[in-house]
């Protein structure tokens, strides 16, 4: 009998499914469905650049188009292909992307009052625009909780759950009291296949609960009552239409439903899994254990690492969380990354390089790609730092900026690429000695994600200066991969033939045959500048450094805001 697992990964521009072969991880059908509300699927206000919403009903047209497409390629590509063997559903999003909902669920960008309010829309992980909330969560924690804090690294971030639900309640109270509760994106899914979106029901994932909204078992599950009332009573009132609980993703979500095994060409029944972050899974998909720093390379990074919940594991200053089953059930998650990588890149091309290196985005990436191969490290005497979105590890800071150092009357596009690669190579180099420093061991490094298989500048720029071998996932579709797994899990060993997720990951996770391996010639000059580069991250990105220099990028936005 033929298994298959199918895994749904739902990013920032797009969406995308995987069917694969529980046998032998072979991927029968893969479909990607580009979001075609706003620029690039994101909300954006040309008034306000820390906005960034997605429009839910992308969120639903993308279900339909990427899983019944991928069952007609599966068809296609094994004859004896049937719905029916699909055992299990995974589910991987981007977060925090919170929604505001009604009592049934229903995201209120769905519903005909406020279809034109971006407020009711889901508020996209890389929406900044509570900042000052985060700061005010911060200060609280630091004088009533600091135990709050010391889970996600010392810093509550605007990226997260309770800054962007405070805010909408700040800027627009209409929406805030049409909210029954807020859910996030990775727990609606799964409910809405399920055929049971009522946020009183649904299962929510410790992944999200845990990373973002403070969730911890030690204190009784999310910040208490007093704490969200001291931050405003509307937050007070808010808990208890939110969860008492949260599920490792290894759990069943519930079963697909009449109505969507219609509309999808699946098995009504379908085990479906509790969601999280696609990051989280995507470390699971490309075999994540103790040791293994993954990497999900995309229009921004995550760096996950497990270790035994069995063992003592130190606090990290600066990481995005600390989490008991956020990324394997049984294991503390731990989770770091850059709010921009692939983003910066894109900014770049699109904006900046001529068409000289070619007349399309790709032919530029290619154009420049080439030129830059052939410069020898530090030829171009420029260094950047990689904030071109704030810092979201280790300094988490959403009122930073980017900054390139060192151009001249004689500086090439090119140049300046490889800079902002070598920038973000830099800023991931800064997360490993920080999670080294507080006693995680990082053996090898394992990368997924579309820069990871597509540039292979970038990754052997992350050899040099990481030091390290870096291992490329086999799966270019790493994230819908975990995803899948956990849908074989949630299935349960009849269905799935396996007992463990473990044993799934051994049968379907593999890795590229070649690593890249460090250039030790390239990997002295790289030590030379990452000592520059230490010097600008601390004198901009801290108060504590001698001169520092951390208003200044904080100056220049303020001065912008208040212009526009």
């Amino acid at each position: 009998m033929s298994r298959y697992a199918l895994g749904l990964d739902f990013g920032t521009n797009s969406c995308r499914s995987l069917i694969v072969d529980l046998e032998d991880g072979n991927e029968v059908g893969s479909v990607v469905f580009d979001y075609p509300s706003g620029e690039a699927g994101v909300l954006l206000d040309e008034k306000d650049p820390n906005v960034a919403r997605q429009n839910p009903q992308d969120y639903l047209d993308g279900l339909v188009a990427v899983v019944t497409g991928a069952v007609e390629q599966a068809k296609e590509a094994v004859k004896k292909f049937d719905p029916a063997d699909i055992v299990g559903i995974g589910v991987d999003t981007t977060g925090s992307t919170p929604l505001p909902v009604d009592a049934k669920g229903t995201p209120l960008g769905l519903l005909p009052e406020f279809k034109d309010n971006p407020n009711a829309m889901a508020w996209l992980w890389k929406d900044h625009t509570g900042a000052d909330e985060a700061e005010k969560i911060t200060k609280l924690a630091a004088e009533i909780r600091p135990q709050y804090l010391d889970k996600c690294g010392g810093t509550y971030s605007s990226e997260w759950f309770w800054s962007k639900v405070l805010h909408c309640k700040n800027i627009d109270p209409e929406v805030f009291a049409a909210a029954h509760s807020f859910v996030e994106h990775c727990d609606y899914i799964p409910a809405l296949l399920a055929g049971n979106t009522s946020p009183d029901a649904l299962k929510r994932g410790v992944c999200a609960a845990g990373h973002k909204a403070m969730y911890c078992d030690a204190w009784g599950g999310l910040p208490d009552v007093e704490f969200l009332g001291q931050l405003d009573p509307a937050l007070a009132d808010l808990r208890g239409r939110l969860y008492e609980k949260a599920y490792t993703s290894d759990t069943l979500a519930g079963n697909l439903s009449e109505e969507w095994a219609a509309k999808l060409g699946l098995n009504a029944g379908t085990a479906i899994a509790v969601g999280a972050f696609d990051a989280h899974m995507g470390a699971v998909g490309s075999g994540i254990g103790e040791g293994v720093l993954v990497k999900i390379l995309g229009t921004s990074t995550c760096d996950m690492m497990v270790m035994d919940s069995s063992k003592e594991l130190a606090d990290i200053p600066g990481v995005c969380g600390i989490v008991d089953g956020s990324i394997l059930p049984g294991f503390y998650g731990i989770e770091a990354g850059q709010s921009a990588v692939g983003d910066i890149f894109l900014w770049f091309v699109n904006h900046l390089v001529p068409d000289s290196y070619g007349d399309s985005a790709d032919d530029k990436f290619h154009g420049l790609g080439d030129a830059a191969s052939a410069q020898k490290p530090g030829a171009h005497g420029l260094l950047a730092l990689d904030w071109n979105n704030g810092n979201r590890t280790v300094l988490i800071d959403p009122r930073l900026s980017g900054l390139i150092l060192g151009q001249s009357l004689h500086t090439e596009a090119h140049e300046i690429y490889r800079a902002l690669i070598e920038a973000t190579a830099f800023g991931a180099l800064t997360i490993i000695k920080r999670i080294e420093e507080y006693g995680v061991p990082i053996n090898e490094i394992m990368t997924g994600g579309g820069l990871a298989t597509k540039n292979p500048l970038l990754m052997q720029i992350y050899a040099d200066i990481t030091n390290r071998p870096i291992k490329v996932s086999r799966s270019e579709q790493t994230c819908a991969l975990g995803a899948a797994i956990f849908g074989a899990c949630a299935a349960g060993a009849d269905a799935s033939g396996y007992r463990t997720l473990a044993e799934v990951q051994a049968a379907v996770c593999a890795v590229q045959p070649e690593a890249y391996e460090p250039d030790p010639e390239n990997g002295g000059i790289y030590k030379e500048l990452y000592a520059i580069y230490s010097t600008l991250h601390d004198a901009f990105g801290t108060r504590e450094s001698p001169g520092s220099l951390n208003h200044v990028m904080k100056d220049l936005i303020a001065i912008r805001e208040r212009q526009r």
